[in-house]
């Protein structure tokens, strides 16, 4: 990004830090922000005319919140909230417009955010869609293992039934699914997932590179 542009946009932004349970934004609301994710987590949820409500991604930084809706000027499709704090860059949505399309550096960012977050949904629909339940917890276990720094003790980041929504189950689903995996090298304790046996949990589930985002794909 150019400097000239740089500065444009520091002239209309914020840091804004979100203590833990602060709704950024509903779903049905024009932008007036690009929320830029500096430190913390944002989730992102949708919501039925019912009143369902259902975990659809939880983005980390650093990443644009749902810039789609920004750029278009369109209303937000999901609800954004943090469940710990966070800190967030809030660009004025008229001026984060203006800059793209003067700023070649800045659409090239732009394009590049929106591609990883098409990819990470793709791999989502896949996930949903290709594995059954016990199949899905089991590797939610085993990517969360890498994240957490490879050992054999992993704590579920948050409660299980924000997991379970997120994986396309209900609470009672994800407690079953992690029930039957306790065969497959786990042990389940209250927040807390022992594994045993790291290849044995592998063979179960079949962690896959092109629905994984941490799997190593060798060509």
């Amino acid at each position: 990004m150019t400097s000239p542009a740089r500065e444009e946009l520091l002239r209309h932004a914020v840091v804004h830090s979100a203590p833990a349970g602060t709704v950024l934004f509903e779903q049905g609301t024009m932008p007036t922000f690009q929320h830029v994710l500096l430190e913390g987590a944002a989730h992102l949820f949708g919501r039925s005319s019912e009143g369902k409500e259902v975990l659809i991604e939880v983005v980390e930084p650093p990443d644009l919140i749902i810039p789609a809706a920004v750029v278009t000027n369109s209303p937000y499709l999901m609800q954004a909230r943090v469940q710990e704090a966070s800190r967030f860059l809030l660009i004025q949505a008229d001026a984060f417009r203006r800059t793209l399309q003067q700023d070649p550096a800045l659409s090239h960012a732009l394009v590049a955010s929106l591609a990883g977050q098409f990819r990470r949904m793709v791999r989502q629909i896949k996930n949903l869609k290709l594995r059954s339940a016990s199949q899905r917890a089991g590797c939610y276990i085993l990517a969360l293992r890498r994240k957490q720094g490879g050992g054999n003790r992993i704590t579920l980041p948050y409660e299980k039934t924000l997991i379970a929504s997120e994986l396309g189950l209900t609470r009672e689903s994800f407690s079953r699914a992690l029930a039957s995996l306790q065969h497959d090298g786990i042990e389940v304790q209250a927040n807390t997932i022992l594994i045993h046996d790291d290849e044995r949990l592998a063979a179960a589930c079949g962690p896959d590179p092109l629905i994984d985002p941490d799997e190593e794909l060798h060509l």
